[in-house]
């Protein structure tokens, strides 16, 4: 697809399938769990991740072509939806954090020829938090207010990485 700018975007892959997502400590989730595919965390049957509040970190290795680094080009990870702050990092290197759309960070420097580990760190509001703690039989508050702002039966906002996630390569 065309940029306004002059410049060709092409999608290169598709960044799907299993990741393995790390959870903020003390947070009332696991330390970690492997999603076989990106959907809301409160579309989750544990508790723990369906009500949390934090940040997640989600990780998976992907390889990359030589194929795809173009002597101008630049290559972008399109991260799709994201609820609602994330800093995308790919080999240790951070593409900086992004709290609006398009969630997108220039890969360029970071992704080499090979694999590559990528961490999409996303950190969501409190909300679901707050509804998870006011739910009958919560043994443990992990949040506290002074003023209750949600019910038990409040609906909760999607959470997390929605994706979907894909790499980008723009040439000008």
């Amino acid at each position: 697809m065309a940029q306004g700018n002059g410049s060709a975007e092409k999608q290169l892959t598709a960044v799907d399938g299993a990741w393995q997502v790390a959870f903020q400590p003390n947070r009332g989730a696991p330390a970690s769990a492997t999603f076989d595919k990106l959907t809301s965390l409160t579309e989750n049957g544990d508790a723990g991740i369906k009500y949390f509040s934090g940040t997640a970190t989600y990780t998976k290795t992907i390889t990359a072509p030589a194929a795809w680094f173009a002597p101008k080009g630049q290559l972008w990870l399109d991260l799709g939806e994201v609820k609602n702050l994330v800093e995308a990092v790919v080999n240790g290197k951070s593409g900086g954090v992004i709290w609006k759309k398009p969630f997108r960070a220039d890969v360029t420097q970071a992704l080499k020829p090979g694999e590559n580990k990528v961490e999409i760190k996303v950190t969501n509001l409190w909300v679901n938090r707050l509804i998870g703690d006011a739910q009958p039989g919560a043994t443990t508050k992990i949040t506290y207010t002074s003023m209750a702002f949600y019910q038990a039966d409040a609906k909760l906002i999607p959470a997390g990485l929605l994706g979907p996630v894909q790499l980008l390569s723009v040439t000008k």
